[in-house]
Order: structure tokens, then sequence, then C-alpha cells
């Protein structure tokens, strides 16, 4: 062995050092006379030392460095050289682990979803975007057009938030009954049905259900298609309610075009008064009779201001009416309607008498007799009756049980129905009346009067005012439109129909009182015409009193307010002392006096 040559390598004749190899099952090749298995050393053709052995590589090669010129040109190169003239030799190791799956985004032509949609889950969200439009396009991953869906919806929802605090909030609900705005709302639920199924069928489309088994795409296929035709029907059923309500105002209330009336300044609907008065008349129109007999007549005074209301409630036996000077009515009864019959001439006649003699009366038909009854009534109270509305009692019936009955206080038990009651009774106590029992509660007269029957018409009138709100009104909307086309009739116009139902919301929510001209305050035979006059006067002046109270018979003005001594008609004028209440002093005529307005509240037990 020469100097400087390692132990483990062979040598030629030359002392030249050949250098191992490993062959292709990572064995090191001997060379010649060497041992197998002795360890790497470098082979730089330098004398060994001890200090130029190389530390070994972490990945388990070690580096074998090559002189910049070979020492012989026959000398083996290795096959790759580094560019520091190094070559690298990898030791054997353990075998390399398996590849990683690629990273990075999916192909195009893959879904792009998080987890593959199942039947269940396309059609949870395709539910899910017909209440919040988008929801499916963002799952789908077309993230703009489920932007500008939800966009829109929210937009639409802050446009009917504002439309409605606009219309309820300023008082101008009434808007909403002009024939304009009624097709407007047609027009619109029309396209809300064809939007939300355009909406429903992309939204389903989007989440691509081709990629569903053949079973998956009909079930969703189904149950989207009966998604599609729900989300319709409440539009659809919209637009028919509108379309109903529109036929009907046309039907009950008639056009100026049609009237003899001047045209409707929306500016001031009312003409600058602050009082309107209305005509509510319930007609006995039954089919064995001839004509019609109103056996209920009540005038509704209203302030257009506060919307508090005094209804006056006229007997139907009331005798020989007087009608107003200078009209040929009043020309014709110069000392009251029918005079000439002691018992006769009756106050619910008036209405057929106008109807069947037009060379009295002069008008259209159906228009002869309101206006007779209007200058009566009008006469006998001292006001200017300017609308009336009738409703046939039968079909009174129908309207009740139209909006599910009426909650009435019966004080006393009522017969009702067959020759003296047999038909059956109400009982007394809070009951929820029917249809037929609410119009037998208003007309039945065993056991009692046409002044105690008064009253309970009173009652039913209040408590189909108070109970017939917006809310039940509009979700029995069809069957009460159906009714009130067959039953209803008044000279109310068209055109004034929504500030009618702005003034109607107003007397909601103010003080409803009432008076009646029944005995023993006020005779029917022979009427006090001018005490008639002073009591409603009275009225009207108490209920204008925004602070005070009608209270029970006897009536004492309400704290807050006093009257002065003397005359019925003496105008209230404030006390300091809000605890004192002070009797109306009843004024020297005939018949007492001293009646006043009375909360129907009170009276009938709302």
């Amino acid at each position: 062995m020469h100097l400087g040559q390692d132990s483990g390598d062979s040598a030629d004749s030359g002392g030249k050092r050949r250098t191992r190899r490993r062959g292709a099952g990572g064995e090191t090749q001997p060379g010649a006379g060497g041992a197998q298995g002795a360890p790497e050393t470098q082979a730089s053709g330098l004398p060994e030392t001890g200090r130029g052995r190389e530390p070994e590589a972490a990945d388990n090669t070690v580096r074998v460095e090559k002189p910049e010129q070979a020492r012989d040109a026959g000398e083996d190169r290795e096959p790759a050289q580094a560019a520091d003239n190094t070559v690298r030799v990898s030791r054997p190791g353990p075998a390399p682990a398996a590849a990683p799956p690629p990273s990075g985004p999916p192909p195009k032509n893959r879904p792009q979803f998080a987890k593959p949609l199942t039947t269940a889950s396309l059609i949870g969200w395709t539910l899910l975007s017909a209440i919040l439009p988008g929801a499916a396009h963002l799952r789908a991953g077309r993230r703009r057009t489920g932007y500008i869906l939800l966009g829109v919806f929210g937009v639409l929802l802050v446009a009917a938030l504002v439309g409605g605090l606009v219309l309820y909030g300023s008082g101008n609900t009434g808007v909403a009954t002009r024939d304009g705005a009624l097709l407007a709302g047609v027009i619109v639920a029309v396209l809300g049905a064809l939007g939300w199924f355009l909406l429903v069928l992309s939204s389903y489309i989007s989440l691509k259900p081709n990629r569903l088994t053949g079973k998956g795409q009909i079930v969703s296929g189904i149950v989207v298609g009966v998604l599609c035709v729900s989300v319709m029907a409440p539009f659809a059923l919209t637009a028919s309610t509108v379309l109903t309500a529109k036929e009907t105002v046309n039907a009950i209330f008639p056009s100026v075009k049609d009237e003899a009336v001047a045209p409707i300044k929306h500016e001031d609907p009312w003409g600058g008064r602050k009082q309107v008065n209305f005509l509510l008349i319930g007609g006995d129109g039954a089919g064995n009779r001839e004509g019609v007999r109103t056996d209920s007549m009540n005038v509704a005074s209203v302030n257009v201001e506060t919307g508090n209301t005094v209804m006056f409630s006229l007997p139907r036996n009331l005798q020989h009416v007087r009608f107003r000077p200078g009209t040929p009515l009043a020309k014709h009864f110069p000392n009251g309607f029918m005079r000439e019959l002691p018992n006769g001439g009756l106050l619910n006649e008036v209405w057929q008498y106008g109807e069947d003699h037009p060379e009295i009366v002069p008008g259209k038909n159906d228009q002869r007799g309101p206006r007779a009854l209007m200058n009566a009534i009008g006469q006998t109270l001292n006001l200017q009756i300017d609308y009336y509305a009738l409703v046939n009692m039968f079909g009174f019936a129908h309207l009740v049980d139209a909006i599910g009955g009426l909650k009435i206080r019966v004080e006393n038990d009522v017969p009702w129905g067959g020759l003296y009651g047999t038909a059956g009774t109400i009982k007394a106590g809070y009951q929820t009346l029917s249809g037929e029992e609410a119009l037998w509660y208003g007309r039945s007269r065993v056991g009692s009067d046409d002044f105690s029957r008064m009253a309970r018409q009173r009652c039913v009138i209040g408590a189909f005012a108070q109970q017939a709100t917006p809310s039940v009104v509009l979700t029995n909307f069809v069957k009460v439109a159906n009714v009130a086309k067959r039953m209803a009739k008044t000279n109310i116009p068209r055109e004034l129909l929504e500030h009618v139902t702005d003034l109607a919301l107003k007397v909601k929510d103010a003080r409803i009182t009432s008076l009646q001209f029944v005995p023993p305050e006020f005779y029917t035979g022979s009427p006090d015409w001018q005490k008639i006059r002073t009591a409603t006067a009275r009225a009207l002046r108490q209920s204008a009193q925004p602070s005070r109270r009608a209270l029970a018979a006897g009536v004492t003005a309400s704290p807050g307010a006093t009257a002065s001594p003397g005359a019925s008609g003496a105008t209230p004028t404030p006390d300091p002392s809000p605890t004192k209440s002070v009797t109306v002093r009843p004024s020297q005529t005939p018949t007492q006096n001293g009646k006043a307005a009375q909360s129907l509240s009170e009276l009938c037990g709302f």
C-alpha cells in the first residue's frame, strides 16, 4: 500500500486510485483487491490526514470533489458534475413516499361546490331562495347575480315599508281606494307573481340539477314545480281581492257624473264643513213585502277634525214629521206628513212615499225615497243630512256572518222568531251572535216594544262599527264584498270614498256617543220638535269638547267642564276644578228633559 492511498481502494501499477461506484442495486462496486462494504472516502488524490473527510449530507448523499483537471486522460468520468466540480453520490435509503394529490383550483368543467349537492340540499336552497332571493345563486358561486337579487329585494322591502308609513302614518290610507291605486295594485301583484316564478326557476337551474341522479332530478323537479305554483298563489289572491274591491266600490258608490253634485275637491273634500252628517238606514225589504220600510234610522254626525261622533236614533213610529220649508213635500204637507191621519204618517213610510209619488218628489227612481227621508230627518234634527247609506236588514245577517259574528252584552233574555219567539232565545250575558241572532236581537219585539228594540239596534250598529276592523274586513273581504254589493245602497260619490275611509279610521279611535228620541223623554205621537232640536245641538256641543264624556241617564257634565244653569242648550264652559261635576238642569218643557248622549261602550258593554 502506498502512502496517501485509502486502505479500501485498489491501486494499479502506476499508483492511481480508482473511485468506487454503486451498482444498480445500490451496492458499492469494489476495486481490484478491495474489500466490500468499506466506507467511502475522499477521492481528491491527496494523502489522507484525517482532516479532509467531508461530513455526510442530511439527504444521505456524499459529495465527492473532483480536481479541476483530470490526472489521467483515461480516468473514468462521473456522469454528471455539479457546477462546483462536485458529484453527488446518493446513499441507499427508504423508498420514496407516494406523491401528494395535485393542489390548486379544480378544472373549469368540474362543479364549484365545496361538497356535491344532494337532492335534499338542492331543494332546500331553492326553497330558501324563494324567501331570500339570491341565496341559491350565491351557493352556486354566481356571486354577482346573487348580490344583485339581494339588493333588489332589500330595495323593494324598504320601498314597501316607506309607502306603508306614508299612507297610514299621514292619514292618507284612503288613497288606496282610488281607481288608479287599485289598478296599480293589480298590476304589481301580477308582476310579483311572474317575478317570483322566474326567481324560483332561475335558482333551481343555477344549482345544476342535471348533476343529480335520474331519481333526484325527478323528485327535485316535482317539488320545485309545486313551489313555483305556491309562490304565485299569494300574488294571485291579492290581485283577485283588489279586483273584487274595485268592482264592489264601483257598484255601490256612484260617480259624480251620475249625480247632480259638484265635483269633489281633494284639498277640501267637505266643503269647509267641520261636521258631516250621514244617515244610516236599516231597510226591511223582505221578499213578501212591497217596497222598502226603513225600520232603523240613525244619523251619525262626525266631527271632521277629531272623529268624535254622535249617533241620533229616530223611532220608526215618529209621527207627522215636517219637511224643509220651500220644498215640494213641505208645500204638500204644510202641517206634517199625513197629518190628516191620526194614527198614520209614520217616519218609516216616508221613503216609500217618495218613491211612489214622482209628481211630488222629483228625481230618478231609487233616488226619490232617500231624498224625501233625508229632507224629513234633516228638518227634525235641524241638521243638513249630507249622505245616506241603506243596508238591507236581511242582508245584514250575511254581513255579520262574513266577519265572524258580533260580540254583544245581552242584558235580558231575548226570545226571537216564530209566532211568539218560539224559534229560540238569546241568553243574557256576553254573547257572540251569529248573523241570524244579531238580526233578531235588533228586530225582536217579543216581550218588549219599539223603543227597546231601538236600543238594541243601536248596540248592534255600534258593535259592528267597532268590530269590523280593517284587518277583519280584509281577512274576509271577498265575503264582505259579495254581500255588500247585494245589500248596500248609498249616494256617497265614488270620488269621495277615499276621504270617507280616512274619516272612518278617525271615528274608530274617537269617542262615539248616542242619543235616542224615545219616551218618556220624547213622545213620538205628538213630538216636541223644538225640544228635539235643542237636545241635538246640546249633544253636538258636548261631543266637540275633547275632555267631555257623556255619562248615564240624568246625565252629568264630565270632569273639567260645567254647564250653565237654565236653558238645556247652554254652552259648557271650562271648569278649573277637574273633579267637580254639575248636573244639567232640565228645561221647562211638557216632557222630561235632561237626557243627553251616552257612550255606546257603557250602554252596550263593548
